[in-house]
């Protein structure tokens, strides 16, 4: 016997779908895949509740509609409160079947069951409401056929923003996620350089209407991808999905790096010792430089293209490792370049520092900013200021030219504070 009442339970679902807006009910909707595409057109919002029961009947109807309200997803009190009472009854009646089935054991018995037993608990749940929308990485995988629902799991990994040309010469972007739920691991090719910004590594989401080739699974423009709520990812799965997108190149020493044959594929970690505080730009490519240092030597890495990003937040003193990146050999000079691979791990940020810079050069002085050429730590950086910053301290008017009074100035000692290679303060030095 059903302990949902179908009249009480389509009156609450009547409520519920009042409080939805149309593109939430349209979200919901097309979570319900037992009801036929044919009968969703017409006056469905009045007819909806009458169809969801007709065809899921009454207990898996209140599964299916939880399910989908947490995609939504609506989780305020307005729409789960009359929803709860629902679920409620079906868990209680879940858990009193369960003692049901339990029965007395002997001592000798209980401790064979013992081992099988923790195996169990360590099991994920990959049964229950979920099952009405959902289909688990692991049956997604060794499923010969491309189903209608959706997987749902934490993006671990994801690769950079990559292009290609379409034959009629115009650019398009894709890139690769590595997703992971409790119970497998997959990688997924994604179009798009809106979704590039939108996916976050770490974050959960649904992705529904995939495609498959030969080459995997992949999303497209008519693909579906929203944010959800967190998915139990095993640490191993984690490990697992992380080697899908690409796995680490060896971290070498910068001198071993250095002394490597051209185009060999490395990783090195150090201190940030200067940034290149301007992306440059030459045709359709961009490129950023920045150097760092470890116990061995030091090096230039150049950023190519999208991988400039991944330097916006890059500041001097920071430690940091780099990976996947590729030796070059120019007229005795080895550096290293990103590649579709790389990625600026931050191990320690350099944070705010008080110090005593002498200023030996100006790279650029505009109304906007100046960047500077300065000796700190025994070593020569290059720092960017706000114009209005260095004015105030040497009381000059941003008017003339505010560069070649700071050149007469050259060489002078100022007290600044610096947050990697940005100057917040500044203060000249009297002599």
């Amino acid at each position: 016997m059903s302990v949902i009442s179908e009249r009480e339970w389509k009156r609450a679902l009547t409520s519920i779908l009042e409080e939805l807006e149309k593109q939430q009910l349209t979200k919901m909707v097309d979570c319900l895949e037992k009801i036929p595409q044919s009968q969703k057109t017409g006056r469905f919002k009045e007819n909806l509740p009458r169809k969801i029961i007709q065809h899921y009947g009454a207990e898996e109807s209140v599964s299916a509609v939880n399910a989908a309200i947490d995609q939504i997803p609506r989780r305020d009190s307005v729409v789960q409160d009359l929803l709860r009472p629902f679920v409620d009854k079906l868990n209680n009646k879940q858990e009193k079947e369960n003692k049901g089935k339990k029965r007395k054991r002997d001592p000798d018995e209980e401790e064979e069951r013992s081992a099988a037993d923790q195996q169990e608990n360590c099991r994920p749940d990959t049964e229950g409401i979920a099952r009405t929308w959902r289909i688990f990485i692991r049956e997604l995988r060794s499923s010969g056929e491309l189903p209608e629902k959706a997987i749902a799991g934490k993006v671990v990994k994801k690769s950079g923003l990559r292009s290609y040309q379409t034959k009629e010469k115009v650019k398009r972007f894709f890139f690769y996620v590595a997703v992971a739920d409790e119970t497998a691991s997959v990688k997924v090719m994604v179009y798009g350089k809106k979704r590039y910004e939108e996916i976050k590594e770490k974050n959960f989401y649904t992705f529904r209407k995939l495609i498959k080739d030969e080459k995997g699974f992949k999303v497209i423009e008519q693909s579906k991808v929203s944010q959800t709520s967190s998915v139990q990812v095993p640490e191993e799965l984690e490990m697992e999905a992380q080697e899908l997108i690409y796995s680490e190149s060896p971290v070498y020493t910068i001198a071993k790096a250095k002394l490597s044959a051209e185009k060999t594929a490395v990783s090195v970690e150090g201190t940030v010792t200067e940034v290149d505080p301007e992306v440059r730009r030459a045709k359709t490519t961009k490129r950023q430089h920045f150097r760092m240092k470890d116990d061995t030597d030091s090096i230039g890495i150049c950023m190519w293209d999208e991988n400039t990003n991944q330097c916006k937040d890059l500041a001097v003193g920071d430690v940091v490792k780099v990976t996947n990146v590729k030796t070059g050999h120019y007229h005795g000079t080895v550096s290293l370049s990103s590649t579709g691979f790389t990625r600026i791990h931050k191990v320690h940020s350099a944070g705010i520092q008080n110090v005593r810079l002498e200023i030996i050069g100006i790279i650029k002085a505009i109304k906007k900013e100046t960047h500077l050429e300065a000796e700190f730590d025994l070593q020569v950086h290059t720092f960017v200021v706000a114009s209005r910053l260095l004015a105030e301290a040497f009381g000059f008017k941003l008017e003339g030219d505010f560069k070649q009074r700071l050149l007469d100035k050259i060489p002078f000692s100022a007290d600044a504070v610096i947050k990697g290679s940005k100057i917040t303060k500044i203060t000249a030095v009297q002599v």
